[in-house]
């Protein structure tokens, strides 16, 4: 073994994202200097951890860096790479900027700062707003799921045909299966068949809002812009699940790429408000807590708090 090939110590964090309570979100893997590592190594490190995500902290590109990127990001699971995530991506730059990465574009005292990420999907922003940070959503892609595929979905899942409201393949870097079901306790009463699911090769999230009861109906706010600008000054309940079997991970406790596809659909067709907080991870003991908002622009934001857990270095 060459000196080259040498384990290294390098900076290590354990962050847990969607949340100010430790281990009470979705926890991240994040070295912090990937330099030198290859695919395999940064493959085997996944593995090892057994984390839904981990991530290596690398330079920007050349490319990346004439557009602006301040760092950019490898995001694995446990057996693939992925081009883009949101819990990764709020959480490796939680742990940047505690490292003292310094963003490339600063704003003043008290303002808002603008950190760019370079990953698989390109560049991404991030607003960092004091303990918020908020990426974001990338295009989004969407279509209609075959009714074959989402006939064997629902099965997979234990559900009847009248429980789902919508579904649509969304892809935006991860590519999911998106159901919107009745109500809260159907998401929450799930008990999937997660070895069907592998088979089918379709990673599916689920999601429910219940409006408050002084809201009008879904229905009558789709199609009365009054009534549905009043339905946006309520704070329905919106409940999310996500199953990823195919990528190794039974459920996920709280993902930021499938609440920024739901968000992009969900409000675009009249589902959702234009300001809204997901909850995630409660059959898991968690309390994930995903922050979505769409701008004037039509941007899709996705945002959370972060906190770190193990701190230190790792022999890689």
């Amino acid at each position: 073994m060459t000196t080259a090939n040498l384990p290294a110590q390098r900076p290590f964090k354990q962050v847990d994202v969607f949340t100010a309570t430790p281990y009470y979100g979705n926890p991240l893997a994040v070295v912090l200097d990937g330099t030198g590592l290859s695919d395999d190594q940064m493959q085997h490190f996944a593995r090892w951890t057994n984390l839904s995500e981990t991530t290596f902290v690398l330079p920007p590109t050349p490319e990346g860096a004439a557009k602006g990127a301040d760092y950019r990001v490898r995001i694995f699971t446990p057996g693939v790479e992925l081009p883009f995530a949101g819990h990764p991506t709020l959480g490796t730059c939680h742990a940047w900027l505690q490292a003292g990465g310094q963003p490339r574009t600063k704003a003043g005292a008290g303002a808002t700062h603008t950190i760019v990420q370079e990953c698989g999907v390109g560049l991404v922003q991030i607003r960092a707003d004091g303990d918020q940070l908020a990426f974001a959503a990338p295009p989004l892609t969407r279509s209609a799921p075959s009714p074959s595929q989402l006939a064997l979905i629902a099965q997979a899942l234990g559900l009847k045909s009248q429980q789902i409201i919508a579904a649509q393949m969304l892809d935006n870097g991860p590519l999911w299966l998106g159901l919107l079901l009745d109500s809260v306790q159907t998401v929450l009463g799930l008990q999937p068949d997660h070895l069907v699911l592998k088979n089918l090769g379709v990673k599916v999230g689920v999601v429910a809002i219940e409006e408050t009861p002084d809201a009008p109906p879904a229905l009558i706010a789709r199609s009365n812009r009054e009534a549905r600008a009043f339905v946006h000054t309520e704070a329905p309940s919106v409940e999310v699940r996500a199953f990823a079997a195919p990528v190794g991970i039974i459920e996920d406790p709280v993902t930021g790429s499938l609440n920024a596809s739901l968000a992009q659909w969900l409000m675009a067709d009249g589902y959702a408000p234009l300001t809204y907080t997901a909850s995630q991870g409660t059959c898991l003991d968690r309390a994930g807590r995903v922050q979505l908002s769409r701008d004037a622009s039509g941007q899709v934001w996705v945002g959370g708090e972060s906190v770190t857990c193990v701190d230190g270095s790792v022999t890689l």
